[in-house]
């Protein structure tokens, strides 16, 4: 508010004109009403806050700028100055003559007479509108910061916990592959074909659990960078639904769940990549697995809802916290991160669940009535629309999960496997001779260039990350040499580096084929045969026209 000079020394007509300047040119509005509250005089910086002339407020009430929710304000004010009371730095809110609210800071202080009676009050305001303004900017803007600091907080903590399960989901199934090996390895380690069978059994089985955790990384990548690409074609969803149960029942029959599926006829026709559809079941069904109990349930619907079908996994396992579940689809997030926690995991499954399905123009949702009282995750897709050529495209079945590893004769064939890594040239060698091809291998670029010059064989197999020379300096070297010492020879990149960057990296280098570890034998085969049968047709041909 306003410090006033009271001036003690002159006539009073000078002390009276003094003090109107001092009113007069006054930042503050400088107001004076009776004890009923009307205005008996208003200098030019309260019309200049309040819009209202001196003409417009004199002999009117103050209340005309008060908003209605404040008119109680004045009833208590006056009754306080009554009482000779004075009000200091009163914060409030009032009314300008063009319907603005402002923030005001008012002193009201009691006029009184010779006597000592209250005959009056004065009133000085400011306008604190701006000054308001600033601290509620500034107070947002810590709150937002401090927001951003807890947000980066916790962003740290999910990224050490992310680390941690990351490295503690790695390494327990190399745990099981590396015992196992030293078992098998050891001298008298096993005598026994049960013991035999047992150990490669769980040493396979725990490499395609970390396989498994592998893709799910690289998958989430893709889909964050954008460029996850579907293979759209129709799809027979019963089959896939079908497919993906019975690929997970040995699963849930070695825990005594009890799993059942029931599938509407008139579920379909969908459209969308069957191999990506059949792993949103397959990460659906196995978190249910992994979360039921022995001897519990699991019930798989698949069901035409209107202009779309609806599939749902239904368990009786732990549940959902209501704390949680608003958390569920997003990546890293898992209701139980300590060390002592039931179920392993990445956290990255229902997220991938989530992504997947709306790639496909659905949506996924999950519902639970609480801790272990069992949840339901229900999966929606758009149908397609029915034309008039649909029986043209028929519709494709997710492929089968256990389909046996078949070993064509492509005797005749022969393929260098160029790798730095022994035990990746023996596992592709020992893949390859059951198809009865003939092998060499070579450990770096240098002795792979010898090979091919010396063998001109049918084809490369290379890997990328090679100390000295990589892939694709050796790649380049071979398409250096001429034709007749095999500068044409096809190559196929088989490599650790498995980003869809990688790949096309690959191909632009000039492999013919992009095949990431950890590979599948079906896959390798089907490659090799390919690339030779094309090989031997170009052949003849060449003898034909010759």
């Amino acid at each position: 508010m306003s410090d006033f000079f009271v001036p003690t020394a002159g006539s009073p007509e000078e002390i009276a004109a003094l003090l109107a300047a001092i009113v007069t040119s006054s930042d503050d509005a400088i107001v004076s009403k009776d004890l009923n509250g009307i205005v008996k005089s208003w200098n030019g910086s309260a019309e200049r806050i309040f819009g209202y002339t001196a003409e417009e407020m004199v002999g009117k009430s103050i209340t005309i700028l008060f908003p209605r929710d404040r008119l109680d304000e004045e009833p208590r004010i006056l009754e306080q100055l009554r009482r000779g009371q004075r009000v200091d730095h009163f914060e409030t809110i009032r009314v300008c003559k063009d319907g603005r609210l402002i923030d005001v800071s008012v002193t009201i202080s009691p006029v009184k007479d010779a006597t000592g009676r209250v005959v009056g009050v004065s009133k000085v305001a400011r306008d604190i509108t701006s000054i308001k303004r600033i601290l509620k900017e500034r107070e947002e803007l810590l709150a937002r910061e401090q927001a951003a600091r807890s947000e980066a907080e916790r962003v740290g903590r999910m990224k050490d916990e992310f680390l941690a399960t990351l490295s503690h989901e790695l390494r327990t199934p190399l745990n099981a592959i590396l015992g196992w090996s030293g078992i098998l390895r050891s001298p008298g380690g096993t005598d026994s074909p049960d013991e035999l069978r047992e150990g490669l059994e769980t040493i396979e089985r725990n490499a395609r659990a970390q396989s498994q955790l592998i893709e799910e990384l690289l998958d989430m990548s893709k889909i964050v960078n954008g460029k996850l690409r579907l293979d759209v074609q129709p799809i027979d969803l019963q089959m896939v639904v079908s497919d993906s149960v019975e690929s997970v029942r040995p699963s849930a029959e070695g825990k005594g769940i009890r799993l059942t599926k029931v599938l509407d006829p008139r579920g379909g026709p969908v459209t969308g990549d069957p191999n990506r559809i059949q792993q949103i079941l397959w990460n659906l069904l196995t978190n249910s697995i992994k979360v039921t109990p022995r001897g519990g349930r699991i019930q798989v619907f698949l069901r035409r809802v209107n202009s779309h079908v609806e599939i749902t996994v239904l368990d009786s396992g732990n549940g959902i916290s209501a704390d949680f579940l608003p958390q569920l689809f997003s990546r890293f997030s898992q209701a139980d991160t300590s060390i002592s926690r039931h179920h392993g995991g990445l956290g990255l499954g229902l997220a991938l669940v989530k992504s997947l399905v709306e790639l496909h123009g659905g949506s996924v949702s999950a519902a639970s009535p609480g801790i272990d009282q069992g949840s339901t995750f229900t999966v929606s897709l758009p149908l397609t629309a029915a034309h008039a050529n649909e029986t043209d495209a028929p519709l494709t079945p997710a492929p089968s999960v256990a389909d046996a590893v078949a070993f064509p004769d492509l005797t005749g064939c022969h393929v260098l496997v160029v790798d730095d890594e022994p035990d990746a040239r023996r596992l592709i060698e020992r893949i390859l001779t059951k198809c009865h091809v003939t092998v060499t291998t070579a450990a770096s670029a240098a002795e792979g260039i010898q090979a091919v010059r010396r063998h001109r064989p049918d084809m490369v197999l290379s890997d990328i990350g090679m100390p000295g020379e990589d892939g694709y300096a050796f790649l380049t070297e071979l398409r250096q040499l001429p034709n007749t010492e095999g500068g044409d020879t096809p190559a196929v990149a088989i490599t650790a580096f498995a980003r869809s960057e990688d790949r096309r990296r690959a191909l632009m280098a000039g492999f013919q084929m992009h095949l990431p570890k950890p590979m599948e034998a079906e896959e390798l085969i089907a490659i090799v045969t390919n690339i030779f049968t094309a090989s031997r047709r170009d052949r003849s041909a060449n003898n034909a026209r010759t």
